[in-house]
């Protein structure tokens, strides 16, 4: 799988840590930034991104992290027809594919170890989405979401 993998200066040495695991697991891996630990890099930047790519089909996945995970999970999410979840343990990484389809796993550098973070992506990589009453509740997420952007675009 292409792997995208995105981090503000707050999570730089994670994002490394992830991106060679992910290698290590078999996958490809895009490096979205940021490129070191010292310059500071705004995370909607990245995020916004890495959905983009997701949208395009450049990449099938995404990684975000920064401090916390919740501004990365936050921004990615502004992009239409992206869902990402901030998730801290294994079980929410498993569901967020299989119940949800995100596209976008976030965590933040600040709340969750490196070893933890390795076996919530790998768990999240290794999930893949299970459709049956989930398909129905991530179309009617989907149905919203364009019903919202025909109001803008009027």
């Amino acid at each position: 799988m292409k792997i995208g993998i995105g981090a503000d200066h707050n999570a730089f040495e994670m994002k490394k840590s992830l991106s060679d695991y992910i290698q290590e697991l078999g996958h490809e891996v895009v490096d979205y930034g940021c490129g070191d630990s010292c310059t500071e890099v705004d995370y909607p930047k990245v995020a916004f991104e890495v959905a983009e790519d997701i949208n395009k089909n450049e990449i099938e996945r995404g990684i975000l992290v920064c401090g916390t995970g919740i501004g990365v999970a936050i921004a990615a999410g502004k992009v239409p027809g992206i869902r990402a979840a901030l998730c801290h343990d294994t079980y929410s990484a498993e569901r967020a594919q299989k119940s949800n389809n995100a596209q976008i796993l976030t965590m933040g550098a600040k709340v969750i170890g490196i070893e933890l973070a390795k076996q919530v992506v790998k768990v999240y990589l290794e999930s893949s989405f299970d459709g049956g009453n989930s398909a129905r509740k991530v179309q009617q997420i989907n149905d919203k979401e364009q019903e919202f952007l025909k109001h803008i675009q009027v």
